[in-house]
């Protein structure tokens, strides 16, 4: 029996997450997509908590966008992560694609987010 599509990303993405874990210091940028929204979290996996937040449901991105789920709305989303991240003192983070390919809007946003100062 073949797997959907989103059932092959969730096992790729639980392949992932067995070695991709983040901390206080160092937290997790998840990422998340739709095919109208894009979201970015970053969690510190010890505590088990979401830091920060970003999507294209905020108001200042949405309405900077025409189209939330397309390469221009990801860049808006890493920059905006980016900007609030480097707000409170955290320049390192570990990526984590959510199982989706490298490519596309997950690369737009992480190198939109690489732009405005994050380390991956």
């Amino acid at each position: 029996m073949a797997l959907s599509k989103d059932q092959s990303r969730q096992r790729r993405h639980k392949r992932i997450r067995k070695r991709v874990n983040g901390t206080g210091t160092k937290p997790r940028l998840s990422v998340y997509k739709s095919l109208n929204h894009i979201y970015v979290q970053l969690i510190d996996d010890m505590a088990g908590k979401t830091i920060l937040s970003a999507s294209t449901l905020e108001k200042e991105i949405g309405a900077a966008v025409k189209h939330g789920g397309n390469l221009d709305a990801a860049k808006k989303v890493g920059a905006s992560i980016a900007k609030k991240a480097l707000s409170k003192q955290i320049t390192d983070v570990i990526f984590d694609r959510g199982g989706y390919k490298y490519h596309g809007c997950i690369k737009a946003l992480a190198d939109a987010a690489r732009e405005q100062g994050l380390k991956f």
